[in-house]
């Protein structure tokens, strides 16, 4: 396992070029206070490149898709548990993110953790909203929607079936 991480680090931060919002949003010293626990249960959302990454290590089927409040974009994020391969339920929005386990998180030191689980920290009350507005813009893109189409594919999943699921069921970004 070791060596998949130094592997998959390599690709994301030296092969690749460096995402300008891993400036604007750096990540934050590990922790498990309470308020960083609660903030591991609901899983945080990846730019389209680590979204990217993870699909290419063969997680996709651990990963659910969130709407826009419009339906206009989706945002490939980890799955509430239980809602591994689909787009998010409501019903399972309690359940926690899937890579969370007794412990810890299991993807803590990848490169396809997302960054909004790397910034957010009880040291920084009030900023997630920022970083979670930049993500948002970021899947609100050419190379969103083309990354969103693919996942749909591989898990068999038809849009335009899902966009017609009653609303009331279906998890909408916040």
């Amino acid at each position: 396992m070791a060596i998949l991480c130094s592997i998959v680090l390599h690709f994301a931060t030296v092969d690749r070029y460096m995402h300008p919002l891993y400036k604007r949003f750096p990540p934050s010293p590990a922790c498990s206070c309470s308020i960083c626990a609660y903030y591991c249960r609901r899983p945080g959302w990846p730019l389209v490149e680590e979204a990217r990454l993870a699909i290419e290590l063969g997680m996709a089927g651990r990963l659910m898709l969130e709407f826009a409040p419009d339906f206009s974009f989706g945002i490939l994020a980890p799955a509430f548990k239980g809602n591994e391969g689909h787009c998010a339920f409501t019903l399972y929005s309690h359940n926690g993110c899937t890579f969370l386990c007794d412990s810890g998180c299991e993807i803590f030191d990848t490169a396809y953790r997302p960054i909004e689980c790397r910034f957010c920290h009880h040291d920084r009350p009030e900023q997630g909203l920022s970083c979670h507005l930049a993500v948002a813009r970021d899947w609100d893109t050419s190379k969103g929607r083309r990354l969103v189409h693919r996942w749909l594919s591989m898990q068999n999943l038809d849009y335009s079936k899902l966009y017609q699921i009653e609303r009331r069921y279906v998890h909408i970004m916040p």
